[in-house]
């Protein structure tokens, strides 16, 4: 049976409230009698999980990070997320689509996801040979967001993106020489905002698929944004233009 593993108290207890059958035992620093753990302790027993203490050092090997917070699970991976074709077959309101093009580090994903599912986005959308996958470290950086919005890694970018035009979703890139801000263009309908790793931007590509490239207006003097905060600010965008 494969496994994978989970840290931090939000990762672990979004896996504890949706799908506490995968959570084979969640493991607890004991020398941590703070509120925030008694109360999570608390949590995973009332979800029926078996409870293991130990101490810090056992807890980074498991984890692979010191950043644990005192908690880490062993769980089975959850059923593989619907295709895409299955997610926007399935109707609804006009998706809302997030696209990363070549963003790699782990941290920026995990946050990508977690604004994703603060902005309502449909789902993530990346190039499996120009992305970070799912890993313990993206688990805990999106603060349980990795188990609620589907992340899809796609063969070949261009042409999903030339299959979401055929759906009539319009897809908008970012780009610092844009001529159009981000609030000059129509956000409403369905849309898949693209946007490249910071520093390196759209793939040429990528670039030359989009409908539309529109830039965010910087009123400082940094010239850019971490990719993160840029999808915040474009969903979030998106998300008022459609009230």
């Amino acid at each position: 049976m494969s496994t994978k593993v989970l840290f931090g108290f939000h990762a672990v207890t979004v896996r504890l409230k949706t799908a506490p059958q995968t959570v084979l035992d969640v493991h607890v620093d004991a020398s941590r009698r703070d509120a925030r753990m008694r109360q999570f302790v608390e949590r995973a027993a009332a979800a029926g999980a078996r409870l293991v203490e130990t101490d810090g050092e056992r807890l980074a090997g498991l984890a692979g990070s010191t950043r644990h917070q005192g908690v880490v699970a062993r769980v089975t991976p959850l059923a593989p997320t619907k295709s895409l074709d299955d997610l926007l077959d399935a109707g609804g309101p006009a998706p809302l689509l997030l696209v990363l093009d070549g963003v790699t580090d782990p941290h920026n994903l995990g946050a990508c996801l977690r604004v994703a599912d603060g902005a309502g986005a449909s789902a993530v959308i990346a190039p499996k040979d120009h992305a970070v996958g799912i890993n313990a470290t993206v688990s805990k950086v999106a603060s349980g967001a990795a188990e609620t919005v589907p992340y899809l890694m796609v063969t070949n970018l261009a042409r999903t993106l030339g299959e979401l035009k055929e759906r009539d979703i319009r897809i908008v890139g970012t780009a610092g020489d844009a001529e159009r801000t981000l609030y000059q263009a129509d956000l409403a309908g369905g849309v898949a905002l693209v946007l490249g790793a910071e520093g390196a931007g759209l793939r040429q590509l990528t670039r030359k698929t989009c409908d539309e490239l529109v830039r965010i207006p910087m009123a400082g003097a940094v010239e850019s944004l971490n990719v993160s905060v840029a999808a915040g600010v474009c969903l979030f965008e998106a998300r008022r233009q459609r009230g």
